[in-house]
């Protein structure tokens, strides 16, 4: 009797803990077909107005529309995006709280942690789900356009090769040790076998202004930001960083292509940022996610404004998404160990 009734208990026992991730799975399925119940909330790691916000805020415009709730963008601004990534990164995973990260976020902060840079708290791969890339857009070298005028530089080629026949004569710019520009002057240097002095500013504006003055000769910066001295005159383009070119600046080559008999096959670097969610979000609310994402990236009025800022119109799914930020995250690690980036 004692026997039958221990392997009742036992039988019990497995049948109960059998069963329970077949409800764990049913309950997560419920919740995805009743998502979303409530408004969700947008976090934007950085201040309001950016290129970063400006998408946000499309995004949750459309989220609202589509899944019939309100998006509330939450800014949160502070130690390079990383107090607003960990504020979502230990929010529930229920597909409400979302995060609009970035490749600082996810690749250069965690590369730039130990070496200086600011402590991140949170496990960019682990501790998130990658929903969608909003965008990517590049990067762009621009030249004083005196320095070009003086050396004869129209090419990438040309500025390669008055590069290469004097070393650490020039200066480039950038908005600061570890920003996108520095580590994509920092690849250029490295893939073409180049020296030049890095001199990091406070944000690119100041970077921005000494190249126009003369006191620095190239810098990379955001296509968005310079189409309009490109336009003006004021600077001289000659490539942008990645692999597709520009929809802004079509005519500009990308630096793979110009520059792949200098070793720069593969060049591709982009200032991206795509909405992220808790690790342990339901892959239904995750896919839902992706497709509305999508869905409003696509619409024509949100198409032109993306193309105005360069970026190129992209159909990742959640799964190719989270192989674009893995490959992001050991490019990064790998560029600033190679070039011995350290952030005073």
């Amino acid at each position: 009797m004692k026997k039958a009734t221990f392997f009742a208990s036992v039988l019990f026992s497995v049948i109960v803990l059998g069963a329970l991730p077949l409800a764990a799975q049913a309950q997560a399925q419920t919740q995805a077909q009743a998502y979303p119940s409530k408004p969700l909330r947008l976090v934007v790691p950085y201040a309001a107005g950016g290129p970063v916000d400006s998408v946000a805020r499309l995004i949750a415009e459309h989220l609202r529309q589509k899944l019939g709730h309100a998006v509330v963008v939450d800014n949160r601004p502070g130690a390079g995006g990383n107090i607003g990534a960990d504020a979502v990164a230990k929010s529930p995973a229920d597909g409400y709280t979302l995060l609009m990260g970035a490749v600082a976020t996810h690749a250069i902060n965690p590369a730039l942690a130990g070496r200086g840079g600011a402590k991140v708290p949170y496990d960019a791969l682990k501790d998130f789900v990658p929903i969608a890339l909003a965008a990517n857009i590049p990067n762009v070298l621009i030249l004083n356009p005196a320095f070009a005028a003086q050396y004869k530089i129209n090419t990438v080629a040309d500025f390669l090769t008055v590069l290469k026949a004097n070393p650490a004569k020039f200066d480039m710019a950038s908005g600061g040790t570890g920003s996108a520009g520095h580590l994509a002057g920092e690849l250029l240097k490295r893939q073409a076998g180049l020296y030049a002095v890095h001199i990091p500013y406070n944000g690119a504006a100041p970077a921005v202004a000494s190249l126009l003055s003369g006191q620095t000769q190239f810098m990379f910066d955001n296509i968005a930001s310079a189409s309009a001295q490109i336009a003006a005159g004021r600077v001289r383009a000659l490539a942008v960083t990645t692999a597709q070119p520009a929809p802004s600046q079509p005519d500009l080559p990308t630096l793979a292509q110009a520059g792949a008999k200098a070793g720069l096959t593969g060049f591709d670097v982009g200032t991206w940022f795509g909405i992220f969610a808790p690790a342990g979000t339901p892959p239904a609310v995750a896919n839902l996610l992706n497709q509305s994402v999508l869905d409003a990236l696509q619409t024509p009025a949100n198409a032109a404004r993306l193309k105005a800022l360069g970026a190129a119109p992209n159909a990742l799914s959640s799964a190719q998404f989270a192989q674009f930020v893995q490959a992001e995250h050991a490019k990064y690690a790998a560029l600033v160990q190679s070039a011995n980036v350290r952030v005073d």
